[in-house]
């Protein structure tokens, strides 16, 4: 396993190679989780990464690549969703580095919200609740629909079908931010009539490289300017078996 010094070395030179700061306290609650992430992924499945350096990078660090772009396009996280946490990419990390933020994870699988309620536990995290549900029915429930300023949603789905879970989430105003990897150039096309269609506009395409590993990911950010159509989204299953 990897020492306490490395994680606190890793962590503290890749922030900072993308102009963030980390503190001490913070350092700690990343190791604790990172202990928990490994010792659930051996009774469910999290994630296929499990070398203690690559899940610093690829999950922790990946995970805090938006707060690159805070200012440039007015990001939010005063009430933000993290749509298919899986093992809570990005909600937690994100939620650790802003704990002023109030942050909701959602998830299919009732196993990995069990998990992160303990996650939020025994990091004694604040104003951070879980979700078992699906994207289509937040979507259609009005206590989610258009509420959230910020939506965040990594390694999910394919653009066109993303935009369709995640938009109609999103507050007039608020952000939309997908954490994809490198060669997005056909899935943004693919996805330009169904974001306009549910009232977003693309603000911007990041590609950044993964600090230490040089390891390429694209951001897409799409504000929601314009309220989303009743029928969307569609019933569960719709979007994935025929994307807009």
């Amino acid at each position: 396993m990897i020492n306490v010094y490395d994680i606190k070395e890793i962590m503290t030179s890749g922030l900072k190679e993308l102009g963030i700061n980390i503190t001490e306290e913070k350092l700690v609650l990343f190791e604790r989780f990172m202990e928990l992430m490994l010792e659930w992924n051996e009774k469910i499945n999290l994630t296929a990464i499990t070398e203690p350096e690559e899940v610093l990078i690829k999950h922790f660090i990946d995970s805090l690549v938006p707060l690159c772009y805070i200012e440039k396009y007015g990001l939010n996280l005063s009430s933000s969703l993290d749509l298919g946490t899986g093992g809570g990419f990005p909600g937690v990390p994100l939620k650790i580095m802003h704990p002023e933020s109030r942050i909701l994870l959602a998830d299919s699988l009732k196993k990995r919200i069990t998990y992160l309620d303990i996650v939020i536990k025994e990091l004694g995290l604040q104003n951070i609740e879980t979700l078992h549900a699906r994207a289509e029915e937040m979507g259609s429930n009005r206590n989610y629909r258009e509420i959230f300023s910020a939506v965040f949603s990594r390694a999910v789905a394919a653009l066109n079908i993303l935009v369709e879970y995640c938009l109609p989430l999103v507050k007039l105003g608020g952000v939309f931010v997908a954490l994809k990897g490198p060669n997005l150039n056909d899935e943004l096309e693919d996805a330009k009539k169904a974001i306009v269609l549910l009232g977003g506009e693309i603000t911007g395409v990041e590609q950044i490289e993964l600090p230490k590993i040089n390891d390429p990911r694209t951001l897409v950010f799409i504000k929601k300017i314009k309220t989303t159509p009743n029928k969307y989204p569609r019933k569960p299953g719709t979007p994935k078996k025929s994307p807009l």
